[in-house]
């Protein structure tokens, strides 16, 4: 079986809530992702000697042939949740462009890296561009390959090809870079499939627990092992690679089950559902305040329509500021409810919306058993990690 070569960034992540901290990055990621499958796994990528030292063990153990190009310092991507807009250190402004990394190979999986880029001649390449910003075309750089499929997330194909519609874009993206296939990532809504008989959807699926950080990596390399390397159809590659994108999120696991197209688990289908929430939190601290605002931005860029108190109605009096709250409570599909530090308008609204009948879903990470009794007993959902309670909510799960 032909090996696969992936090239790309390795990268310092951390996270918050939940705690994590790892060397891994995209390319990183994506060869762990792919190492089960009995074939070589090589990675290319820049790496400071502190941060080559750190993956080194990790390719060891999976027997992955590693081959760091100096880098000039390393970079961290911080996250306070799974969810949040990381910060990059060093600010992306100033990290110093590397000369271009040149690779040769059957089948490269090329990512776009933050310090530089992978000048590629291969036979059949994935590429993902991996930049929320100023996404770089395949070919802009000189690469080459002779089957070439495309793996973005629907901001990345948009800003490639200057379509705001997705498949229009993916088209567009497909003739300009002659590729094979253009496939449009969409989170936790699927991703569409593009190639030039037509287009098909894959959906994502739901899982009990999310951590969505480098999902998408995972993605690309499950895709370019199956329709890369085993030579499946688009679709069916890609159907795959969401089943085993589900399987990291639910686990933070690597590698992925390279039986999974013999034994796929059974998973219900991760359909969001388009709803009004009333976001129910304190908002009388800095720290309430960020999270609330922070919540709120999650709802929205998943699509829900969101109704929050202090950015809707703001601050008044009992008898100004009640009323509207009462009346969206009866308006809304469904209650988010920050309760830690059991503020006792969060509690009123969640118990006011559970007499209602409407759901709630409730984050709490600091509050104890009796204290969530009449919300448990009133089957409120109750999550301790933020971003597993926001995709329960959207998928109503």
């Amino acid at each position: 079986m032909t090996g696969l070569l992936v090239v790309g960034g390795i990268y310092r992540e951390r996270c918050v809530w939940p705690e994590w901290k790892r060397t891994m990055g995209s390319a990183g990621r994506a060869a762990l992702a792919i190492a089960g499958f009995g074939h070589p796994v090589r990675l290319v990528g820049y790496a400071t000697a502190e941060v080559a030292a750190e993956f080194e063990p990790e390719a060891q153990a999976d027997d992955i042939d590693f081959q760091p190009v100096p880098a000039s310092h390393p970079i961290l991507f911080d996250y306070v949740h799974g969810m949040s807009i990381p910060r990059v250190v060093p600010d992306a402004v100033v990290i110093r462009r590397e000369t271009p990394i040149q690779v040769t190979g059957d089948v490269v999986l090329r990512f776009g890296m933050l310090e530089g880029t992978a000048r590629v001649d291969a036979g059949t390449c994935v590429y993902d561009p991996q930049s929320a910003y100023i996404p770089e075309r395949f070919r802009a750089n000189g690469s080459k390959a002779r089957r070439l499929a495309i793996v973005a997330n629907r901001g990345e194909v948009c800003a490639l090809s200057g379509d705001a519609q997705p498949v229009a874009a993916a088209r567009k993206l497909m003739q300009a870079e002659s590729a094979e296939v253009v496939v449009v990532k969409s989170g936790s809504r699927g991703a569409i499939v593009v190639t030039s008989g037509g287009e098909v959807t894959v959906p994502a699926y739901q899982t009990r627990h999310v951590w969505p950080i480098g999902s998408g990596d995972v993605f690309a390399a499950a895709f370019a092992e199956w329709w890369g390397v085993q030579g499946l159809a688009p679709g069916e590659a890609a159907g795959l690679a969401s089943r085993a994108t589900a399987d990291y999120v639910e686990s933070s696991a690597l590698p992925i089950n390279p039986d999974l197209r013999t034994k796929p688990k059974h998973r219900p289908e991760a359909v969001g559902n388009k709803m009004r929430v009333y976001l129910a939190g304190p908002f009388f601290s800095i720290a309430q305040r960020w999270l609330v605002d922070d919540v709120r931005r999650c709802l929205h860029e998943m699509g829900m329509d969101v109704f929050s108190p202090v950015h809707d109605v703001g601050r008044g009096p009992a008898q100004d500021v009640a009323p509207k709250d009462i009346r969206a409570l009866r308006e809304c599909d469904a209650v988010f409810a920050v309760v830690d530090g059991l503020d006792s308008g969060t509690i009123f609204e969640a118990g006011f919306a559970r007499a209602l009948g409407k759901p709630v879903y409730c984050l709490s990470q600091a509050v104890g058993e009796e204290d969530l009794k009449m919300l448990v007993g009133t089957e409120c959902r109750i999550h301790s990690d933020l971003v597993t309670a926001l995709h329960h909510l959207h998928w109503r799960a």
